[in-house]
């Protein structure tokens, strides 16, 4: 008997624990939901606002941009992306910071021009609010730096993954949760090097963006000892999208397109305004895989990645969001989480201890990737795995075995020390 009530006691314990942990939960979403209409007042330096509670509210900047419609229903754009990763992120840093008196909230800031989103987070940050977790384009990143620059405030850079930002055009206040293309096109060419598909056949777009990753998979191919044979832009004509053509017209216009290219064990695609490239796979002139922006994708992160404890991070992010997890969505997460992080490793809620340790060698996160996560020195980028995977799986995951690097093989991924052009990182 003695046994049997001691186990219902333990059991009514444990069921008390667990609802006091759903009613935190509960109130941390209506606080994340509440705050960016109004954000929480605090002093500016260590955010303690009543003598107990540390508040340290953070911002998402979002820049809504025209995108073209996708090619493909499945690929609808959900209008809470990003911010629905970024609340999951305040749930997790206040489940921790609770029990260290501090308290993390969200404020949403959005906005279609350019200028008014700078003034707008301009605004916050001379309220107090010193982290700014950013989705836009790298010019309004660049504006967002240069406007915040000689304050105790860091930007996150989770939207854009343009190499400027981490070359010449890299701000000592900005550090990038989202790969650089540099990053995505050697985790991919990684890949291919492994598998020893080392003949490619480049088709890029003709947009900027595509140029560029275009540049990036030119790189990675001559870093790794692969060759691409021939090159080949597509020109297309944005009224004639998926409305427009038939898949008639598509299947006689790519097998004519690719025709006559020397031989190659892959097809590789730059097309990220994402307007021709999924017409690529399975339609192509050879019979060979399609892999770069579409078909085998390099990608932060992958809704079907269960490795590492990665269901759990999926779970609580579709009961949050009642919907998967993607990639930009991962990107602010770690951005908001690193704050967290940092403001437990350094039991500090004062913006300038937080900056100095996450920006630190000392920092490091763990984000369901089998590896911890750090930030590099010489130009802010986060050094992590990337997945390469298919629309449906993870294939493999980069760093790929056998590439070798002195320090860490995470840095064989994107630019290296000796390799950086950005100077404001310089000590």
């Amino acid at each position: 008997m003695g046994r049997d009530a001691n186990e219902h006691q333990s059991r009514g314990i444990t069921r008390l624990a667990s609802l006091l942990l759903v009613a935190g939960a509960a109130a941390q979403i209506g606080l994340a939901a509440t705050v960016a209409s109004q954000p929480l007042p605090h002093d500016s330096t260590d955010g303690r606002t009543d003598g107990q509670m540390r508040q340290i509210p953070i911002v998402l900047a979002r820049e809504l941009r025209d995108l073209a419609a996708p090619l493909s229903l499945l690929d609808v754009r959900p209008q809470d992306e990003g911010v629905a990763g970024a609340r999951l992120a305040i749930d997790d840093n206040n489940t921790t910071g609770r029990f260290l008196k501090q308290q993390f909230a969200l404020d949403v800031v959005q906005s279609d021009n350019a200028q008014q989103l700078v003034a707008e987070v301009t605004k916050r940050v001379e309220a107090g609010s010193a982290f700014v977790a950013v989705d836009a384009s790298p010019q309004t990143v660049i504006a967002l730096a240069d406007s915040l620059k000689g304050r105790d405030a860091l930007l996150l850079n989770a939207g854009s993954s343009d190499d400027r930002l981490r070359a010449g055009d890299c701000r000592p206040n900005v550090v990038h949760t989202t790969p650089s293309r540099a990053m995505l096109a050697d985790a991919l060419a990684q890949y291919l090097r492994w598998k020893r598909w080392q003949s490619w056949f480049l088709v890029h777009g003709t947009e900027p963006d595509d140029v560029a990753f275009a540049d990036a998979l030119r790189r990675a191919a001559k870093r790794f000892g692969s060759k691409i044979v021939e090159e080949r832009a597509f020109n297309y004509d944005v009224g004639g999208r998926r409305a427009d053509g038939g898949h008639e017209q598509i299947q006689e216009q790519i097998p004519a397109f690719t025709q006559k290219a020397p031989f190659h064990d892959v097809l590789v695609v730059a097309d990220e305004s994402g307007v021709f490239g999924e017409y690529l796979p399975y339609r192509t002139s050879d019979p060979r895989p399609v892999a770069g922006t579409q078909g085998l994708v390099p990608t932060s992160w992958h809704p079907a990645l269960e490795q590492w404890g990665a269901t759990q991070l999926q779970n609580r992010f579709r009961r949050l969001a009642n919907r998967a997890l993607r990639p930009l969505d991962y990107d602010v997460w770690v951005a908001v989480r690193s704050v967290g992080e940092a403001a437990t490793r350094s039991k500090s809620a004062a913006p300038a201890d937080l900056i100095t340790y996450l920006k630190s060698p000392e920092f490091d996160l763990a984000a369901f990737k089998g590896r911890k996560l750090s930030y590099r020195l010489w130009d802010g980028q986060l050094r992590q795995p990337i997945l390469v995977a298919t629309a449906k799986l993870p294939v493999s995951i980069s760093p790929q075995p056998g590439f070798l690097h002195q320090f860490t093989q995470l840095d064989t991924l994107g630019i290296d020390k000796p390799e950086t052009n950005c100077r404001a990182y310089a000590p």
